[in-house]
């Protein structure tokens, strides 16, 4: 059992220190013993406020400073978020375990609206994810996309002061940071299928660590992990990263394991979109054989001329 002192790396944002103390509370409560403190660290997608990700261009913007944390012990685990977590990681390191996930379904922050369709027409909407922004058009090509970055509560803020007539945002930070209302409007898979990992979170070791492997063992939730490890084999086959328009959700239910993905035209004119289902110990290449349903569809052209115009992958 882990005796010293741990030191849980995170971003300094409040989500990111909310979903760090609650990882730190759940030990807490059980291992009194152990002295937990967090550990923030600043990461290159929250230096970078003024343009948007997808031409800040690489992978890992919101964890690569803390892998290198971890790699040179200054800390002993991260709390991700892992929608931000890149496919491919250190070979050093490893995803050891998945808290129950929270709500993946993405939220639409809008006076009187309850979809997408109820918006105005020419609608300022505002999202910094190509994700959503593909989507959005895809249905409503009228509206116009106004890039956001910043933490929710600045995104919130924008709405509020005018930059834009609505936002979207992920309901699992804004149920996090107790800012979610009655008047938001889940936005359902049909409308809005989420980013790979949305709503989980992983924590991320050192492979040579088994102890603290072993320590945090008890958060685990295998549905969750089923769920993210598909949606991660999927993205892995993509080569994804925040240049590219690509969603996916898997979720384990009564009779199996279920997963949508979907590739989209960064204007949303062209949406390549499909489904697999399998056992749960299947997760992994049930992942890859939806990736490779979509490429075959069409997705290659479309992944091959985004990464080609973002300057490679």
């Amino acid at each position: 059992m882990y005796t010293n002192v741990l030191k849980i790396g995170t971003r300094g944002s409040r989500l990111a220190l909310a979903q760090s103390e609650w990882v730190k509370g759940r030990l807490v409560s059980r291992y009194p013993e152990i002295r937990v403190e967090l550990v923030k660290i600043t990461t290159t997608g929250d230096r970078i406020l003024d343009s948007p990700l997808s031409r800040i261009g690489g992978k890992g913007l919101f964890v690569k400073e803390i892998e290198d944390a971890l790699l040179e012990e200054r800390i002993d685990l991260a709390v991700h978020s892992m929608k931000d977590v890149p496919a491919e990681l250190p070979p050093e390191l490893f995803l050891s375990v998945f808290p129950v996930r929270e709500d993946p379904r993405d939220a639409l922050i809008a006076a009187g609206c309850r979809v997408l369709r109820d918006l105005p027409r020419g609608a300022r909407v505002g999202t910094s994810s190509l994700r959503r922004a593909a989507q959005i058009l895809s249905l409503r090509p009228d509206v116009r996309i106004v890039p956001l970055r910043g933490n929710v509560e600045t995104r919130l803020r924008k709405r509020d002061e005018g930059v834009c007539d609505a936002v979207v945002l992920a309901s699992a930070g804004l149920r996090r940071l107790s800012l979610d209302r009655p008047s938001d409007c889940l936005l359902g898979p049909d409308e809005m299928l989420s980013a790979v990992g949305q709503g989980a979170l992983g924590l991320e070791v050192r492979r040579s660590d088994q102890a603290v492997m072993e320590c945090l063992a008890f958060l685990n939730h295998p549905e969750t992990e089923t769920a993210v490890r598909a949606e991660r084999a999927f993205l892995e086959r993509l080569e994804g990263g925040c240049q590219v328009p690509i969603a996916g959700w898997a979720r384990v239910e009564e009779y199996g394991l279920t997963m949508d993905g979907l590739v989209a035209e960064l204007d949303g004119s062209r949406l390549i979109r499909d489904r697999v289902a399998g056992r749960p110990e299947q997760a992994e290449t049930l992942g890859l054989e939806l990736a490779e349903r979509l490429l075959a569809a069409g997705a290659d052209q479309i992944l091959g001329r985004i990464y080609g115009e973002a300057g490679g992958r």
